[in-house]
C-alpha cells in the first residue's frame, strides 16, 4: 500500500508535567515531581501519535513569539512532519499537568490555545491531497476547506464550529466521561458518518445510521497517567480509518495506542508505533 498522506490541524502547547501526591484544595501548595517538558495539547499528541508511521505528515498549527513558541517549534520541527504555521504576536500557550496518584490528570491551561485560521497564509490546497485529517481547531470555514481530505475526524469538544461548517464529517470523536464532548449523531443537524464515544477502560461506541455498537480496550496492568491516551487514541483512528478500516474495527485497533499511554506517564515516549 502506499504511504498515506495524513494532517492534524489545531493547536500545539508547551506542557509541564509531573506527579502530585494529591491534587490541591483551597489553599494548599502541590508540588510537582518526575517533571517531563514537551510539546503536547490536542493537536500535538494527535500530530506525534501519527508522525509514529510511515505517513507523510502535515501538521497546521499556529505558534506565538515568545520562548515557549519557540521550543514548541523545535520539537515539531524535529520531526519528519512538514509544518505549516500561521504567527501570532502573543504568548505561546502554556499548560502544567498535574497527575495524581490514580493516574487521572488536571490540567491548567495559561492563556487561549493557538489555532490555525482559514485566513493564515498556509498552503491550504494541500488538504485536497491528504487520505486523512484530524481536526481540532476553532474555525469553521477552515473545517469546510479540511472537507476535501478523503477522510476527516473532528474533535466533539469544537461541536459549535461542526455545526457552522456544515459539512459531513466521517468521524466525530469524543469522550463520554467528559460533559463538553458526549454526543450522538442526533446532537448534529448535518450528522457524520460515525460519532465515536471512548469511555476509558470500558472501551467505548461506535454510532452510525444502522446502530451502536461496542468496543472494547486491553487491559492496561499499571497506569502511569491518563495524559495524552485521548489525543493518541484520536491519532490512530485517523490512521487506521485513511488506510481504510472500517469506524469499528478502527476504534477497536486505536483502542491499543489509547492504552499504551496510560501505562506510562510521558505520552510521547509511551506511544505506539502506527504500522
Amino acid at each position: 500500500m502506499p504511504a498515506l498522506h495524513l494532517g492534524v490541524i489545531g493547536h500545539v502547547e508547551h506542557i509541564t508535567l509531573g506527579r502530585v501526591a494529591a491534587l490541591p484544595g483551597p489553599g494548599d501548595i502541590a508540588h510537582l515531581r518526575d517533571l517531563r517538558t514537551f510539546a503536547g495539547g490536542g493537536g500535538g499528541v494527535t500530530f506525534f501519535q501519527l508522525v509514529r508511521s510511515s505517513a507523510q505528515v502535515h501538521l497546521f498549527t499556529a505558534l506565538g513569539d515568545d520562548e515557549a513558541a519557540r521550543f514548541v517549534e523545535q520539537a515539531i520541527g524535529a520531526t519528519p512532519a512538514r509544518i505549516h504555521a500561521g504567527r501570532r504576536a502573543q504568548a505561546h500557550t502554556r499548560d502544567v499537568v498535574m497527575i495524581g496518584p490514580d493516574g487521572d490528570r488536571t490540567i491548567i491551561v495559561i492563556g487561549e490555545p493557538l489555532h490555525p485560521r482559514a485566513d493564515d497564509p498556509l498552503p491550504w490546497d494541500t488538504l485536497d491531497q491528504l487520505d486523512g485529517v484530524y481536526f481540532t481547531a476553532q474555525d469553521p470555514v477552515l473545517l469546510a476547506r479540511a472537507r476535501g481530505a478523503r477522510v476527516v475526524v473532528a474533535t466533539a469538544r469544537r461541536r459549535e464550529c461542526i455545526a457552522a461548517a456544515g459539512v459531513v464529517l466521517d468521524v466525530v470523536l469524543g469522550s463520554m466521561l467528559d460533559p463538553r464532548e458526549r454526543s450522538t449523531l442526533a446532537d448534529y443537524a448535518v450528522p457524520p458518518k460515525a460519532v465515536i464515544m471512548t469511555e476509558g477502560a470500558r472501551g467505548g461506541t461506535v454510532e452510525t445510521a444502522a446502530g451502536v455498537t461496542r468496543f472494547t480496550a486491553p487491559a492496561v496492568e499499571a497506569s502511569g497517567g491518563a495524559y495524552g491516551a485521548g489525543d493518541s487514541f484520536a491519532g490512530a483512528l485517523t490512521y487506521y480509518l485513511a488506510a481504510g478500516l472500517a469506524p469499528l474495527a478502527a476504534a477497536e485497533r486505536a483502542a491499543h495506542h489509547g492504552a499504551a499511554v496510560v501505562s506510562g506517564l510521558d505520552p510521547l515516549t509511551a506511544q505506539l508505533a502506527l504500522p
